[in-house]
C-alpha cells in the first residue's frame, strides 16, 4: 500500500484529495500548520523519516495576494522554503513529491494561453513565491509533478462560495468582466495529481478544466446552477468586491497533459456542475 502524506490537508484541495483517494490503495499521512510546521526545517525532515512517505502532496501555500503584499516574508517561508523543505525529504526517502502552483507565476499580459515552455514572470510577491517554491523543488528532486492550475474551487473560501453567499444578502452584485481563466474544481485538479502519482511522468504540468471564461461569465453559471436571482453587474476589477487584483489573463494551456496523451480535463460548465449537485446535496453549504 502506498503511503501519502498530503500536505495542507485541512485545505479545500486537500480536503478534495482525501474524498476521490481510495482508502483501499494508500495509507495517508494528513498534515495542515496545527500538526505540522512546514517552515521549521527539522521538523519536517523528522516526519519525514519516522513515516517515510512515497509521495508527497504539498497544498499547503499562503494564498491571499494582499497578505503576501503585506508580509513577503511570511510568503517565501510558507510557499519557497516549505517547498524546499518538503523537497529535502523526498529526496531522503525517496519520495515522489507534487507541487502545487498558479498561473500568478505569470504576468497575465498574454492574449493566448500560456504553455508550461512560456518564461514565468510574476508581478506578485505571490507569484514569485510560488516560483520560487517551484525551483526549490526542481533543484532538490527530479520525481517531481508541478501541477499549475488557476480559479479553484471547493470546500472553503474562494469564488463560488464567495458569489453564493452574497447573492443571499446582495440584490445587485458588481463582478469583474476584465479576468479570464478556467474555473477548475479541487476535485478535478485532486483527479489528475492522484493519476499522475500513479506515473513516472515527471515534471511541469498545466492542469485547468477544459475552457475559458470571465470572473462575470463564471458568477453567472454559478448563481443559474444555484437557483439565485441577484443580479450581476459587469465591472472593471477595481470596482469588483468579490475579485482580488490578479492577472488578467490567467489562461493556462494543458499542453503537455494533451500531447502525452495522459489525462483529459473535463469541460469547466461540467465540472462546475458537478460541485453545485454536490453542494445542494449539502443543503448548500460550501
Amino acid at each position: 500500500m502506498v503511503k501519502v502524506w498530503i500536505v495542507g490537508a485541512g485545505g479545500q484541495l486537500g480536503t478534495a484529495i482525501n474524498e476521490v483517494l481510495d482508502p483501499l490503495e494508500a495509507e495517508v499521512f494528513n498534515t495542515d500548520k496545527e500538526e505540522l510546521d512546514i517552515t521549521h526545517t527539522d521538523e519536517v525532515i523528522g516526519f519525514g523519516e519516522i513515516n517515510r512517505p512515497d509521495v508527497i502532496i504539498n497544498c499547503a501555500a499562503v494564498t491571499d495576494t494582499g497578505l503576501c503584499e503585506a508580509q513577503p516574508e511570511l510568503a517565501y517561508r510558507v510557499n519557497a522554503l516549505g517547498a524546499r523543505n518538503l523537497s529535502i525529504v523526498a529526496r531522503k526517502t525517496g519520495a515522489k513529491i507534487v507541487q502545487l502552483s498558479t498561473d500568478d507565476v505569470f504576468d497575465g499580459l498574454s492574449t493566448t494561453p500560456y504553455s508550461e515552455f512560456d518564461d514565468t514572470n510574476p508581478l506578485t510577491v505571490y507569484g514569485r513565491s510560488k516560483r520560487a517554491g517551484e525551483n526549490y523543488v526542481k533543484e532538490f528532486t527530479h520525481k517531481h509533478f508541478i501541477v499549475r492550475s488557476n480559479w479553484v474551487y471547493g470546500r472553503g473560501e474562494n469564488f463560488v462560495n464567495s458569489v453564493i453567499e452574497k447573492a443571499k444578502s446582495q440584490r445587485e452584485l458588481p463582478v469583474a468582466s476584465d479576468q479570464f481563466g478556467s474555473p477548475t474544481s479541487a476535485r478535478d485538479l485532486g483527479r489528475i495529481i492522484l493519476h499522475l502519482i500513479r506515473t513516472n511522468e515527471y515534471g511541469t504540468y498545466h492542469a485547468t478544466c477544459k475552457g475559458t471564461c470571465s470572473r462575470y461569465e463564471f458568477a453567472k453559471e454559478i448563481l443559474k446552477l444555484a437557483g439565485l436571482e441577484a443580479e450581476l453587474r459587469p465591472v472593471p476589477t477595481r470596482e469588483s468586491e468579490l475579485s482580488s487584483v490578479r492577472p488578467a489573463y490567467a489562461v493556462l494551456d494543458n499542453f503537455i497533459l494533451r500531447i502525452i496523451d495522459v489525462y483529459e480535463m473535463p469541460g469547466w460548465r461540467a465540472s462546475l456542475e458537478e460541485y453545485m449537485e454536490e453542494w445542494m446535496n449539502r443543503g448548500g453549504i460550501g
